[in-house]
């Protein structure tokens, strides 16, 4: 048997903003087609009474065109969630390894998001230095930023 990991996926409030953030933020770039999806396949597939979705896969960055991808989906109805924070159990966030957590974070904010925590460095033994923060995207997601040296 073989497994292979394929995307990471966010439901939106309106996922062509959020898209944008994505693209804008962390020069993840589309995947065509948007995907308008539909049916009693959908409904089966994920338990959602008529289903019905649009959105997009965004090629995640530094993995080439293989890359995994974050897929950002609107169902027609969304269902709401509480706000995240980062000891809720379930997945909590995403990493991106950045150059400068600093410049990040301004480009988070600039692109609509807001900061979570407060960057913080320190050693990981055996690993080495770690930068790092947790900010939120517009739609209150949690995205870490990550600097090793």
């Amino acid at each position: 048997m073989v497994a292979k990991y394929k995307h990471t996926n966010i439901i939106a409030k309106d996922w062509r903003h959020l898209a944008t953030f994505y693209e804008k933020t962390f020069s993840c770039t589309p995947v065509p087609p948007q995907r308008k999806q539909s049916g009693k396949w959908l409904q089966n597939g994920t338990g959602v009474e008529n289903a019905s979705l649009e959105g997009v896969h965004l090629r995640l960055p530094g993995y080439g065109e293989n890359a995994p991808t974050l897929e950002i989906y609107q169902y027609h109805h969304n269902e709401p969630k509480p706000t995240a924070v980062a000891n809720r159990q379930g997945f909590m966030h995403i990493a991106f390894e950045v150059d400068s957590v600093h410049k990040y974070c301004d480009m988070v904010m600039a692109n609509g998001g807001s900061m979570l925590g407060q960057i913080t460095t320190t050693t990981v033994a055996g690993v080495g230095n770690l930068e790092f923060v947790y900010v939120r995207d517009p739609e209150g997601n949690i995205i870490e930023l990550q600097s090793w040296n």
